[in-house]
């Protein structure tokens, strides 16, 4: 089943569960599916729909630090909730063990050596993580403490 096809499934079920804060998020969901498939004139696969998900996720994580730092907690639960509806869709998450690996293997294939260094090893790094949900500010630092920056 594609997963665009999963999304509206469970927009019925959710309808029919009459969960208000699921169903929004779906919504939610299906309309960026449908807007970027539109934008690129065809039916994303599923790779692209992964991108849509992850995309959306960053947003609402980036919502939630700001609510928090402006005190609307009722906002944050509200993102909160769309996220962990959103991560459903998304491929287990890359652990700490695999991100060192990946970075260990970027650094020795780019022969980094320095701060300077840290684009070309992000660019070697992504790749490797490909299929996983791995967070590039996490990603990041991991490059960072081993270059030492």
């Amino acid at each position: 089943m594609l997963l665009r096809d999963k999304v509206n499934t469970d927009i019925s079920a959710a309808m029919k569960a009459k969960d208000p804060a699921r169903l929004s998020a779906l919504r939610m969901l299906k309309a960026a599916i449908m807007n970027k498939g539109v934008e690129k004139s065809h039916d994303l696969e599923d790779a692209e729909v992964l991108q849509v998900v992850a995309s959306l996720v960053k947003q609402r994580r980036d919502s939630v630090e700001q609510f928090s730092k402006a005190g609307r907690t009722d906002l944050v639960d509200k993102e909160s909730a769309e996220i962990s509806v959103l991560e459903e869709y998304l491929p287990p998450a890359a652990s700490p063990e695999e991100v060192d690996a990946a970075v260990a293997a970027a650094i020795a294939e780019t022969g980094a050596t320095s701060p300077k260094d840290i684009g070309k090893v992000m660019k070697a790094v992504m790749p490797k993580l490909a299929g996983k949900n791995a967070d590039g500010r996490s990603i990041n630092e991991a490059v960072r403490r081993k270059l030492g920056a």
